[in-house]
């Protein structure tokens, strides 16, 4: 037996223990009841860092949890190897894609088995693997069958000098390529495209059915983006400021037609296919250069309320007539507005929108307000509910009722019609990559364009590339790979060049877990009623819209097309999001190349302590600070649990047998305490007071140890062996050895522990003793104590009597056993 704590050696040993034993391996017929643990499986850029430990500690406490609680655990890895960094690193360093992805999933697996992860690791899925490309591509084929995968034009950024498409990425703030320093332009190319908004409606609803963080759901409504409203146009004017009727009016769509008399200028986005006809030659320059800030800024970026509005849209020199007022008002153009909403132009109504009232001032433009605030308003653009105002026939009226007359008008006038509006956008899934899946499709001069024979797949990629400095795909000039037989007509046919984006990857390999080895179908339909929806799934908030979205949109269509159950319309059950990890007050990431790595500690102090100071920082849910980590306590109260664990006998106070003492029921009764409240947090996912609880009780037991009486050593063996399971999932390593040392046996394979309800009931209470409502007494009580003990104990204190002086009280409240309060 081992007295010293050599963490290394000890977290060596039980990794490969689990590893060999396959402990947490697990079949699809394991006749214990089934529980899918799964987080989000990692891109691979290396080894681990501290926001991989954070996330992964996490999963893992709850894999080991549920597996002591008598569960099937289903626990499984993969990595999300596809992607543009890789295809980077080939131009930079030469090191083809392939390879360097490898390299990269062996540093992360090792990283993550040292930090104590377990998985089944058999089902390991990577997303390069033509394994699993191969499915990737039937699922693709599968929906363009069923009419959900269409071809058509859109914007992209394309660099004149690399003659390639970039990733928002690579353009530079000033609108330039990050290689080439060219200016990049926006044009509009053939592309792939999910038909995600055909389940908008059921991507909205079925936000019901799932427990995930009301801010996640919040997000993914406000992506979708449901808005009832009104369409209708805006007639352009002619210089004189005269309606034209020789060209089409401009769209709009608002969900306020109310505020339609309060229009003083209309919008468009930079991407609008009217700017050019708007703009004049006194303002073309200007928009040209506007037009071409807005490259490479997502969606995000530009929703935002960041930046000044003055720099953030720029007038046209062309106006529309508001057909409310028959005024002419000046039109302009602004980042904010998406061609991916609504129209891509909007009527902007400044007294009744904020950000609408701060443009308007940035850009001198009329203010009226047409719906009155209340007298005490001292805000600026008024949003709520009040009566229009300065609105013609709608004066007077509520919201609703200005919104029903104004949407009424608008129709009967002809001018457009009552319109529900989404804000999500079908899904552009083409990349110009090499390094993602191919899409299974070629091009034939005769027959057009055709799926790829489900017996050919996977269509892989070619290794033999080269990977030239412009960062041009090299498949668009690779003659094997593009040269292709038409499956219909046998002749020739080209090869879709274009790769997917990585997202459709891991919007299913969550499926494919449950079932990897199957070679005739994705995945077995009974392994997927087993095993989802998942019953818990964990990642950060990034992944919040897309990714999420993505994936519940895949799981609805499969169910749809029958691959899988019907009845399966949401893939993850419950969804938990960890806090990020601040450096400085900045969020470490990659980019900003303030990672810090795990394997100094690991070295160090070992994997337990890591864990626990991730777990005990903070709430799970927040935001920590790398310096609060405290990792160097944590290693000491390892230190301790060890020694108490091992060394009972040589710790300072006597041991005793036999009858045990009040002293020894306490202990007896703070395990059975200790129990019931590290479950209850587990399954609230409060880990950090769980850590607190651990450090507490053994406090609490080296206190007992020292005292002259001493410990009743068989009180004090069951005490910690408490501690030690239920400290288990949180710290591993060292359970599984001290465990085995004391009991020689399997730690994680024992039933998780139960408390006695009647060792939870305290034998006395404190009893708080008030007159008129103040504390005078505090006296320790028994638990069971009746009204009129409590009473009799309360009138006899030596402060009551006194305030008493003989007389009796006007009246006393009982509330036994915790409060006397006398009334006098």
């Amino acid at each position: 037996m081992s007295t010293q704590y050599d963490p290394q050696a000890i977290e060596a040993h039980w990794q490969q223990r689990w590893l060999d034993e396959g402990t947490y391996q697990i079949e699809n017929d394991d006749p214990r009841p089934p529980y899918y643990v799964l987080s989000m499986y990692p891109y691979p850029s290396g080894p681990a860092h501290m926001g991989h430990v954070r996330n992964y500690t996490m999963g893992d406490l709850l894999v080991r949890y549920r597996t002591m609680q008598g569960d099937g655990v289903l626990s499984p890895i993969g990595f999300d190897s596809f992607g543009l960094p890789a295809e980077n690193a080939a131009i930079k360093t030469g090191t083809h894609p392939r390879q360097h992805t490898d390299t990269n999933v062996e540093a992360l697996s090792a990283s993550l088995r040292r930090i104590g992860a377990v998985y089944d690791w058999r089902r390991m899925v990577r997303s390069h693997d033509p394994k699993y490309m191969r499915w990737t591509q039937w699922i693709f084929l599968k929906f363009y069958e069923a009419g959900l995968v269409y071809r058509a034009e859109a914007p992209v950024n394309w660099c004149p000098g690399c003659q390639t498409v970039l990733a928002n990425e690579q353009v530079l703030a000033d609108g330039t390529c990050e290689r080439s320093g060219d200016l990049v332009d926006r044009r509009d190319m053939e592309q792939w495209f999910y038909r995600i908004t055909d389940y908008a409606q059921e991507l909205l609803d079925d936000l019901e059915l799932v427990d995930w963080p009301n801010k996640v759901k919040v997000m993914q409504r406000n992506w979708i983006g449901r808005s009832e409203g009104v369409e209708f146009g805006l007639p352009l004017a002619d210089a004189d400021g005269n309606a034209r009727n020789d060209v089409d009016p401009l769209a709009v769509f608002t969900t306020r037609p109310d505020t339609g008399f309060g229009m003083t200028f209309a919008v468009l986005s930079p991407e609008h296919p009217r700017v050019d006809e708007f703009t004049s030659d006194e303002q073309r320059q200007e928009v040209e250069d506007f037009c071409a800030s807005v490259v490479g800024l997502s969606d995000i970026d530009r929703l935002s309320s960041e930046g000044a509005l003055d720099k953030r849209g720029v007038a046209t020199g062309g106006s529309v007539i508001n057909p409310f007022t028959g005024q002419a008002i000046p039109v302009f153009l602004a980042d904010y507005v998406l061609m991916t909403y609504g129209t891509g132009a909007i009527m902007a109504v400044p007294g009744q929108d904020q950000r609408d009232w701060d443009f308007a001032k940035a850009h001198g433009c009329e203010i009226l307000r047409t719906v009155e605030p209340p007298a005490d308003f001292s805000g600026e653009a008024f949003t709520e509910d009040g009566p229009a105002v300065n609105s013609g026939f709608l004066n007077g009226m509520s919201m609703a009722e200005a919104k029903k007359a104004a949407g009424k008008w608008i129709t009967d006038q002809g001018l457009g019609q009552a319109k529900i509006n989404y804000r999500l956008r079908d899904w552009l899934l083409s990349r110009q990559r090499y390094w993602g899946c191919p899409i299974p499709i070629v091009f034939c001069d005769e027959c057009g364009e055709q799926p790829v024979p489900l017996d050919q797949l996977p269509v892989d990629l070619p290794d033999d590339v080269e990977f030239m400095p412009t960062g041009r795909s090299p498949l668009t000039t690779h003659d094997e790979f593009l040269n292709a037989s038409c499956p219909k007509c046998a002749g020739p046919a080209r090869r879709e060049t274009d790769t997917m984006d990585t997202f459709v990857d891991s919007s299913w390999y969550f499926m494919r877990f449950t079932d990897p080895w199957n070679e005739e179908v994705p995945f077995d339909k009974e392994a997927m009623k087993r095993w989802l929806p998942i019953d818990q799934y964990i990642g950060g908030v990034e992944h919040a819209i897309l990714h999420l979205m993505y994936a519940r949109f895949f799981t609805k269509a499969l169910a749809d097309l029958g691959v899988v159950p019907k009845e399966l319309r949401e893939p993850f059950k419950r969804l938990f999001t960890q806090g990020m990890i601040r450096l400085g007050g900045t969020k470490m990431s990659k980019s900003k190349g303030n990672l810090v790595a795990p394997e100094g500690i690991l070295d160090d102090q070992g994997a337990d302590a890591l864990r626990l100071a991730h777990l005990q920082v903070k709430p799970p849910q927040e935001d920590v600070d790398w310096e609060d980590l405290g990792i160097d306590g944590c290693a000491k109260f390892l230190g301790r649990v060890w020694r108490l664990a091992l060394s009972t006998n040589s710790l300072p106070g006597p041991r005793r047998e036999g009858e045990t003492t009040a002293a020894d029921r306490e202990i007896e009764k703070a395990t059975h305490r200790l129990v019931a409240r590290i479950t209850d947090e587990y399954e609230r996912w409060s880990y950090n007071t769980a850590v607190a609880g651990f450090m507490e009780f053994t406090n609490s037991l080296y206190r007992w140890i020292q005292t002259d009486e001493g410990a009743h050593g068989p009180t004090l063996e069951a005490a910690v062996d408490a501690l030690l399971l239920v400290m288990a999932p949180a710290a591993p390593h060292i359970c599984a050895e001290l465990w085995q040392q004391r009991n020689d046996g399997h730690i994680h394979l024992e039933a998780w522990p139960v408390a006695d309800p009647e060792k939870l009931v305290d034998d006395t209470v404190t009893m708080v003793v008030q007159i008129n409502g103040k504390v005078r007494e505090r006296l320790e009580v028994p638990a069971d104590i009746n009204d009129a003990t409590a009473e009799s104990l309360a009138l006899a204190t030596p402060k009551v009597a006194a305030q008493l002086a003989g007389a009796a009280p006007r009246k006393v409240i009982i509330r036994a056993p915790r409060l006397v309060n006398v009334v006098i």
